[in-house]
């Protein structure tokens, strides 16, 4: 699987003089991942192969379908063939327990969600403001604005994917901590995942969590390299992920819904401001 997570090829250079290389180039590896539930399409998805059963493990959380990781008794991608007959892992069968889920309820989806959008395969707004079984706590002093602003390079420092590709999306989760006797408060990476896909990522991140049995996330803060959309917002919230720092500008749709679920967003975090959207109270002071 690790060697799916890039593709190599040619590509000619161009520089404004006209002059033209011929050189190699590593390029960030995408490919369909169909997900059945229970023997029923459910979706297909476009990601960067890795990590998948977090994937699989995170969508099928933030989409409201499972809550806990002993609902999924199985996912075997061994019906993935290509045309040749050779296995090629891009469907997941996921056998899950009885009564889990009820798919009159979701026969209205597209099946459809592109690495772009994690939102498109839905068929309204008001499908994707799921209630989360973690509902968030209070907004209450969390992290400091020192802390948060450390984030974008804490992650950016663990992107190797990108530093290979640059053409892929990353989150990490970051657990916040006061460590008696510290100057500081302190951040640990817990989990980094980088995918073609922003919403692939926070899935893929948020997956390793249900399975580490780490949920709710009540002390932590996701941080995502690129902007804070709707879909991120929602995903956040179904972990009880109290604060979604972003580094680029979250949408009045993620502003909105941050604000109605009492959870903090903060977007244009780039190591040395931030502006801060909803739920400011769990910002303190140093």
């Amino acid at each position: 699987m690790a060697t799916r997570l890039t593709v190599r090829t040619r590509a000619h250079r161009f520089d404004a003089d006209g002059l033209v290389r011929s050189r190699a180039d590593k390029l960030a590896g995408e490919e369909p991942l169909e997900v059945r539930l229970d023997g029923e399409q459910f979706t297909v998805t476009m990601r960067t192969p890795g990590s998948d059963v977090e994937l699989v493990m995170g969508f099928l959380l933030t989409e409201g379908v499972i809550t806990h990781r002993d609902q999924v008794r199985e996912i075997d991608f061994s019906s993935g063939l290509n045309p040749d007959g050779s296995r090629n892992l891009n469907v997941a069968s996921v056998l899950l327990e009885p009564g889990t889920w009820d798919p009159a309820s979701y026969r209205q989806r597209q099946v459809y969600t592109s690495s772009a959008c994690g939102i498109c395969g839905t068929a309204s707004i008001e499908a994707v403001q799921k209630v989360s079984r973690y509902p968030l706590a209070r907004p209450r002093p969390l992290v400091t604005p020192a802390t948060l602003l450390g984030l974008p390079d804490a992650l950016r420092a663990e992107q190797a994917l990108f530093d290979a590709t640059g053409g892929v999306h990353a989150a990490g989760l970051f657990r916040v901590s006061d460590r008696p006797g510290a100057e500081a408060q302190e951040s640990e990476l817990l989990c980094l995942r980088e995918d073609v896909g922003r919403h692939n990522a926070v899935d893929k991140v948020l997956g390793w969590a249900l399975g580490e049995d780490r949920l709710p996330l009540g002390d932590t803060v996701l941080q995502v390299s690129g902007r804070a959309s709707f879909e991120l917002v929602q995903k956040a919230a179904m972990a009880g992920v109290p604060v979604l720092s972003a580094v680029s500008a979250p949408s009045s749709l993620a502003v909105d819904l941050g604000q109605q679920l009492g959870l903090t967003v903060v977007g244009f975090n780039r190591g040395r401001t931030f502006n801060a959207y909803s739920a400011v109270e769990r910002i303190r002071e140093q």
